[in-house]
């Protein structure tokens, strides 16, 4: 348990606390860096987008509302690392069409790829199914949360869970075939 919880942490920096933005800042960038840095492969770019992210919830924290505050920024972090690497494949593309090869790493064009199909194999499954898949895997929720949103029980939410995750698991297969 923190010695101060983040919903009083965000209460006094929409006070313009600086202490406490330190404190949030402290607790979050390790963590945050790492999901970065695990997607792109790039201190770098990692450290940008964390130091961004940070920037961000400073500059709107007087308008933010904000139910979980870890959630909230490793969605901020995740969406930051989407929009670098569509960034990073415009770039890709101008060099390549002015006949300027660029290499791109591997692991983020297979990552890249891999959500893609993913994106568009949960598009296929049945309602409640993606709902609750998205709603875990994409935005962070708890299952708890989902099944509270949903007004359906935890187990419940666990079989769609299950479900959609078999189902994707098996397509998933078919696609990777197919491609590779």
């Amino acid at each position: 348990m923190h010695l101060l919880e983040d919903t009083a942490l965000l209460d006094m920096i929409r006070e313009d606390d600086r202490k406490a933005f330190t404190t949030i800042y402290d607790r979050y960038w390790d963590r945050l860096y790492a999901s970065a840095f695990y997607h792109l492969k790039s201190t770098a770019a990692a450290e940008e987008i964390v130091q961004d992210v940070f920037v961000t919830l400073w500059q709107k924290r007087h308008e933010l509302q904000i139910g979980e505050l870890s959630k909230y920024l490793s969605a901020m972090v995740r969406y930051a690392v989407y929009r670098y690497m569509a960034r990073e494949n415009q770039r890709r593309e101008l060099h390549l069409s002015a006949g300027t090869p660029v290499i791109a790493p591997a692991s983020t064009l297979e990552h890249k790829l891999m959500l893609e199909i993913v994106d568009r194999l949960s598009c296929e499954l049945p309602e409640k199914c993606r709902i609750v898949f998205r709603a875990t895997k994409l935005y962070d929720q708890s299952i708890r949360e989902v099944a509270q949103n949903l007004n359906i029980s935890h187990k419940t939410a666990e079989a769609h869970l299950t479900k959609a995750l078999r189902i994707i698991r098996m397509n998933l297969g078919k696609a990777f075939h197919f491609f590779f």
